[in-house]
């Protein structure tokens, strides 16, 4: 039997997920749902119909797993509460700071409706948040570090277009080497947002627009760029279609620890992500939660869980029997 997916959203992400339902035999589309005129949107599954976001209730014997495909500042913080009444649900919820609270509020909903909810899923939080927990867990006295990039930044990106005069624009987020070399050496510097990235944004501005004034809004804007060496470049548009279409994006998370009675050895652990598309790696590791999720349901569980919940095994399509024989 078919695991039957929701999407709530049709963006980039939501895209993703379709995509990726179409590369997992176990998995079917079984609906869209969208705050848009469904008859404007046109989805790449036939046969799958696209469904009004308010009228998503009345599916909730048809879809096993729904997969919210909203932002993390204004919409999954509301959605996914919400949907866990009906559904079993997985977001990819990415404010880290605001995740403990997240959790709280969508595991009491959950709970109280016999739902299973993951979380944050994706790759940070996500992949590189189980890479931290693993490496913490092995090598206890040593550092954690997270490099960003090079990638675009979608929420940066969002901020620098929001900007009086701006037309369009991408930041990429850029590790700094001198930094990131020196943790794969085994050092344990510390590290202040300056000294291990840098951003880089790419603008098009519109016609008779202060660049002036627009790139020192972007160098002193708090919480975005003011904390971090940054450099503008004004392009024109037919160079931003060009060279910046894509969303790329990756990183790297590295523990750098000692073992011995002295500490007299030094280990490094390394996982790393090189991604052409941000939102269509992010869709299939949200994928493989949706199972997670079905699996867990099926089993009784209820609640909201994070990756660090999961069995490695409920993410993956192939049997205990053959992750033994091929994987172990």
């Amino acid at each position: 039997m078919s695991i039957r997916i929701g999407i709530m959203g049709y963006g980039n992400l939501g895209r993703g997920i379709e995509c990726a339902i179409r590369q997992n035999p176990d998995m079917e589309l079984a609906a869209v749902f969208t705050r848009r005129a469904p008859e404007a949107l046109r989805i790449l599954t036939e046969g799958v119909k696209v469904y009004p976001a308010a009228d998503a209730h009345l599916f909730k014997d048809a879809i096993d797993v729904l997969i919210l495909c909203g932002g993390s500042a204004t919409d999954l913080p509301i959605q996914t509460p919400a949907f866990a009444k009906d559904f079993c649900v997985v977001d990819s919820f990415d404010t880290h700071a605001k995740i403990p609270s997240h959790f709280a509020n969508v595991d009491e909903i959950a709970k109280q409706n016999g739902t299973v909810a993951i979380i944050s899923c994706g790759w940070d939080p996500g992949m590189f948040s189980l890479s931290r927990l693993y490496a913490e867990a092995i090598l206890p006295n040593g550092t954690n570090y997270t490099f960003w990039g090079k990638g675009v930044s979608q929420g940066h990106s969002d901020a620098i277009r929001r900007i009086d005069g701006v037309l369009t624009a991408k930041q990429y987020t850029v590790p700094i080497e001198e930094a990131v070399t020196a943790v794969r050496e085994g050092h344990t510097p510390t590290l202040s947002p300056r000294q291990s990235h840098l951003r880089e944004c790419f603008v098009v501005d519109k016609e008779g627009a202060d660049t002036a004034l627009i790139e020192q809004t972007i160098k002193t804007m708090p919480n975005y760029f003011a904390d971090y060496d940054t450099t503008v470049h004004f392009i024109t548009l037919e160079e931003f279609n060009r060279d910046h279409a894509g969303i790329p994006h990756g990183g790297t998370v590295i523990r750098a620890g000692k073992t011995g009675w002295e500490e007299e050895n030094t280990h490094v652990v390394e996982y790393s992500l090189k991604l052409d598309s941000n939102p269509e790696f992010t869709a299939s590791v949200i994928l493989a939660c949706a199972r997670a999720a079905y699996r867990l349901k099926r089993e009784g569980a209820f609640g909201c869980k994070t990756v660090f919940d999961i069995p490695p095994a409920y993410l993956s399509p192939k049997s205990p029997e053959e992750l033994r024989q091929t994987l172990l």
